[in-house]
């Protein structure tokens, strides 16, 4: 995704405790999310969820598949 673009969260690539730790700051199926910003070299990811900005590692990012518009 890029900055500014938004996606539909269809499911999770890793194990039990990575969708348990998504879940807990609101990354769950179905939800919308919005890419806000990424830093060089594989750094954490900014994205938007509700209301709220959430910061994460490229590694867990990349565990999130999404439906884009």
């Amino acid at each position: 995704m890029k900055a500014g673009q938004k996606g539909r969260v269809t499911e999770f690539s890793g194990g039990a405790v990575v969708k348990e730790r998504l879940m807990s700051m609101g990354i769950y199926p179905g939800r919308e999310i919005t890419k806000l910003s990424h830093f060089a070299l594989r750094g954490p990811v900014t994205i938007k969820v509700g209301r709220s900005t959430v910061a994460i590692g490229h590694g867990m990012a990349g565990k999130i598949l999404l439906e884009t518009e």
